[in-house]
Parts: C-alpha cells; sequence; structure tokens
C-alpha cells in the first residue's frame, strides 16, 4: 500500500510538472521570411539576400536549428542532452547529486543564428528560461554558459527578460506587470530581426505602394543613424534605462539615448566585453579622421553577408574605398589580401567563452597586440554615446555595478542618490535603490518609506513587494509582510529567494503547510536547487525557525 501511495504522489508531481511546462500561448511567432513577405514583392533581391544574414536567422523555433549534442558538467555532476525528439526540440537533464534528479524541458525557440553560438529557450508555465548549456561554433559542441561553468550543483534556472529577448527576436512584448519574465502572451511576435526593426513602421510605404518614405538609417542624422547599430551592438559595461523609458519602446529614427545610458570603466579594455565594436571603432583612427560619415555601415552591408568564399574580397573593397592612393593596392602587402587579418585581429571576449570578437580599432600597426594590462575593474564610470546623460543615470549606473559586486561602490552610490532624493518622486527605479542601500546599511525607516513611494508609483513593483515584506517581517508585522510577499510570489512562483523568505515567514506565522507549499511550488521551476530542498528540511514542522534572509536585489 504505502508502494502505492508513493507512486501515486510521484504521478502527482510529473502531471503537475507537465501542465506547469505547457505554456498558455496558443500562437507561436511569425517567422521573418513571412513578416517580411510583403517587402519583398518590391525588394526581391534585398530580401533574398537577408534571409542567409545571422540577423534574419538570430533566433526561430527550436526544431529549425536543433544542434544535438550531449555535455557531461563534471563538477555539478549533471549531463545535459539536447535532442530532436519527433518534431519537438528537447533538452534533457540528470543529476547525480544527492538527491539523484533527471527530467526532460521542450525546447521552445532557439536564440543566436550559429555564426558564434546558440543557446536554446524553455518555459514552464509562461515563465521563461533559457537553458544552462549552449553550442559554441569554434568547439562545434556544447559547454556551460559563461559563469555557470564552476557551479557545484545544478544550476537555478536563468529567467529569460526581455531585455536580452529585443536584439534577436522581433516585437519584442514587456513580461507580465510585476513580474521578471513571465509573459501571459507570445513573449515576441517575429522571430528573427524583421526589415521593421531598422526601417519602422511600414503601414503608409506599403499602403502607398512606396511613396510616402520609410526610415532608411543612411538618410538619418547620425545620432539617430547610429542609433540603429547601438540599439543592439554596444552593451558598455553597465546599461541602464532611462527614468520612465524602456528599451523595448526604441523605434529606428529615434536616437537610443532616449531610451538607454550607456557607460564604461575608464581605462577598460575594449576587448574584455562581447559586444564592444560600436566603442572600439569609435576608437580608431578610421571613424576619428572620417568623423560622422563613417559609420557602421560603411563597412557592413545590413542586407548580405559575405560568405568564406567572398570575404576577404568583399571587405578590402570596403577599405579600398577610402585607402585609394594610386598605387596603394598593388604595394602594401600584396602577398595578403585579408586587411582585417592584421589591422582587425580576433580576441577573446573574456565574458562570453569560446569566442572571438574582431577588434574594430582598426590598428595602424599590425604589431600592436592586444594587452591583458589594459584592464581596469572598479574604475569611474563614464557614459558614452549617451548625450543628455545625467546624474541620476551614473547613480543608478553605479548602484548597477554594486549588484553585480563591485562592492567599493556602495559609498559612491549612497552618496549620489543622498543628492538627487528629491529628483525621484516618480522614479521607481532609483526609490528602489534608495530603499536596498538604505535596508543594508541599517537604515529600514527611510527604506520602508522609499519601497511604500515606489509601490504607490507601481503596486505590482516585484522589488518593492519583496523588500518592504522582508522589512515587517524583521519588525515582527507578520500580517502585512505576509501580504507583500505573497502578493509578489503568486506572480514570481520562479524566484528561489522569493520562495525561502516567503516560506520564513509563513514559518514564523506558524503555517507549516503553506511554508512547505511554496517551497515546493519553486521547486517546480529548479528541481536541482538544494538550498530550497535543505530549507525544506530545516523548516520542519516550524517550531523553530529564522528569520527572512537579506532582501533579494531583484535585477532587471
Amino acid at each position: 500500500m504505502r508502494i502505492d501511495a508513493r507512486r501515486n504522489r510521484r504521478s502527482c508531481f510529473w502531471l503537475m510538472l507537465l501542465l506547469l511546462v505547457s505554456p498558455a500561448w496558443a500562437l507561436q511567432p511569425t517567422p521573418v521570411r513571412e513578416a517580411d513577405a510583403i517587402c519583398a514583392q518590391c525588394h526581391r533581391e534585398i530580401s533574398r539576400s537577408y534571409l542567409a544574414t545571422p540577423m534574419a536567422n538570430a533566433s526561430g523555433l527550436a526544431a529549425e536549428n536543433l544542434r544535438p549534442g550531449v555535455l557531461a558538467h563534471s563538477r555539478s555532476a549533471t549531463e545535459y542532452q539536447v535532442l530532436l525528439n519527433g518534431n519537438q526540440g528537447e533538452i534533457r537533464y540528470r543529476s547525480t547529486h544527492p538527491p539523484d534528479i533527471e527530467g526532460k524541458l521542450p525546447l521552445l525557440y532557439f536564440l543566436g543564428s550559429g555564426h558564434l553560438g546558440t543557446t536554446y529557450i524553455y518555459s514552464i508555465g509562461n515563465f521563461l528560461f533559457e537553458s544552462p548549456v549552449a553550442w559554441y561554433a569554434p568547439e562545434q559542441g556544447y559547454d556551460m554558459k559563461p559563469g555557470l561553468a564552476e557551479i557545484e550543483r545544478m544550476p537555478p534556472p536563468l529567467p529569460m527578460q526581455s531585455g536580452c529577448l529585443r536584439c534577436h527576436m522581433s516585437s519584442v512584448q514587456p513580461s507580465d506587470p510585476g513580474t521578471i519574465n513571465r509573459y501571459g502572451g507570445l513573449p515576441f511576435l517575429h522571430t528573427g530581426i524583421t526589415c521593421e526593426s531598422c526601417h519602422g513602421d511600414s503601414t503608409r510605404h506599403v499602403q502607398s505602394r512606396g511613396k510616402d518614405s520609410i526610415v532608411n538609417p543612411v538618410r538619418l542624422k547620425p545620432g539617430e543613424r547610429d542609433s540603429v547599430c547601438i540599439s543592439c551592438h554596444l552593451e558598455g559595461d553597465v546599461t541602464v534605462a532611462r527614468a520612465g523609458h524602456s528599451a523595448l519602446d526604441y523605434r529606428p529614427g529615434e536616437s537610443i539615448s532616449a531610451y538607454l545610458a550607456f557607460y564604461v570603466r575608464e581605462g577598460a579594455n575594449l576587448t574584455d566585453r562581447a559586444v564592444s565594436e560600436v566603442e572600439q571603432l569609435g576608437q580608431s583612427t578610421c571613424k576619428r579622421t572620417s568623423g560622422d560619415s563613417m559609420s557602421c555601415m560603411s563597412c557592413h552591408d545590413p542586407h548580405y553577408t559575405p560568405d568564406t568564399a567572398h570575404r576577404v574580397a568583399f571587405f578590402r573593397g570596403k577599405c579600398l574605398a577610402c585607402h585609394h592612393q594610386p598605387g596603394f593596392a598593388a604595394t602594401h602587402h600584396p602577398e595578403n589580401q585579408d586587411c582585417t587579418s592584421c589591422h582587425m585581429p580576433r580576441s577573446g571576449a573574456r565574458n562570453i567563452l569560446h569566442v572571438a570578437w574582431t577588434d574594430h580599432r582598426i590598428r595602424r600597426q599590425p604589431a600592436q597586440t592586444i594587452s591583458d594590462a589594459d584592464s581596469v575593474t572598479g574604475g569611474e564610470l563614464v557614459p558614452i554615446f549617451s548625450p543628455g546623460s545625467s546624474r541620476r543615470d551614473l547613480a543608478m549606473a553605479n548602484y548597477k555595478a554594486l549588484l553585480e559586486g563591485e562592492r567599493s561602490r556602495e559609498v559612491i552610490v549612497w552618496k549620489q542618490l543622498n543628492e538627487l532624493q528629491g529628483e525621484f518622486s516618480s522614479d521607481k527605479d532609483a526609490l528602489d535603490a534608495l530603499g536596498n542601500v538604505s535596508a543594508e546599511r541599517g537604515e529600514y525607516a527611510r527604506a520602508e518609506q522609499s519601497f511604500r513611494s515606489a509601490l504607490q508609483l507601481d503596486p505590482a513593483d516585484l522589488t518593492g513587494l519583496s523588500n518592504l515584506g522582508i522589512l515587517l517581517a524583521k519588525e515582527g508585522k507578520l500580517k502585512e509582510s505576509l501580504e507583500l510577499l505573497q502578493t509578489a510570489f503568486e506572480h514570481n512562483q520562479d524566484v528561489p529567494g522569493l520562495a525561502k523568505n516567503l516560506a520564513r515567514v509563513q514559518c514564523m506565522a506558524g503555517d507549516g503547510q503553506a511554508a512547505r507549499a511554496t517551497l515546493g511550488a519553486a521547486l517546480a521551476y529548479g528541481p536541482g536547487l538544494g538550498d530550497l530542498r535543505q530549507l525544506l528540511t530545516e523548516l520542519g514542522d516550524c517550531r523553530s525557525t529564522t528569520g527572512p534572509a537579506t532582501a533579494p536585489q531583484n535585477r532587471r
């Protein structure tokens, strides 16, 4: 009888997980080929060549670009297998860390054309996640995602936020209010990068049969022209959303600086980051000499990517368009037609394993090799390509760097936020930042005031709900604390830190059944989370428990 009971519980668990895994989306995103079909009617040749580019193939349904493979990650004692099961992409996992865990998840989408690598996206319920493994082109095989190579247990789920989708998919939608990665509808409407992603709304252009103009990036003013590329090909060390704005709202023809502010560490090595081509180009002699007349499109044709056989000739032609002195092409190293092999060498980007990036500084002397000695950590943050960046933006950039582990910035952040506090009345993100830093310094009354102000602006604010709930629990105000934490958890059951804090407060209130249900719900999203399992054991019947942990720093 006991055996039947165990089987029943196991069956119920997997039935619940199956229901969670199936998203509520009834429709699929439109492939770029179909989304751009109306453009192809008039621009047939451009459309044909564009469909072969990495941008057009930056994403799609997982089964369309599935690369079968196995990765045995010895450090975490976990094996992953990516395979095609019928017409459905799938990732299977098996961990031998006690308790042994195995399972499988359907893969919905791929992300990355495969030129450098490919990763996959899956969902549990309406929550979207990135696979912990990725396929890397240089090795022609799988490895852990950056930051996970040294992990000693099966990694936690990796939430896929809209900000990470927007440069690989088109018409990306914001996540549900108060959530990080939950999408009640399609997370994006089109796979790949569509024509409208760079040319803007085509409705009037199509209806007028081309008489009404459409955005042509080449004809825009330099700032708006460059924004089309910068919006995805510039990352900096820290990127912050301008107050009250979202990068999802950017449209071609506008300046991206109205939505985002980019910061770099002064003196940092420009090969340390994966997305640094734009700022590298800005330091080149070519760009400094040419000024606004030179842009990314001076060398790159967004509608065409030359294959291996034509790559050298294509880019050599771009160089000679400017370096056309008499006899130059015939006398300047005629034995090597590949200009980029000397002047734009390949170099490793440290934050993206296995990937080499072209150095866009276009060095005049080939002997000028890239040295790690230029690397700077903790340097002063300075804005780049961000006209109009404000003191608030700098404070939020320093705060974001603090969240990423640069503890030395805490004093700077505290000073900057205090100096600007009077300007935060309608700035939810800044109020949350001030609340978090105040709480960390033990100024709980001030932290509470900041979180309450943020919640007045947005009652669904995850940071305000969860962190104010923790503060109130520490003050013994369990009823209001539970109301706030439960509201946050109802919309974010996949956030482990939130689950742990809610369970602790539920236990403090004597509701052991609710605490165990909370942890069980969170484990459905991350079955390998040993700390959740450990807490589930520690709480027991809730006769004794510690208070909630430090407020989780919710990153957006």
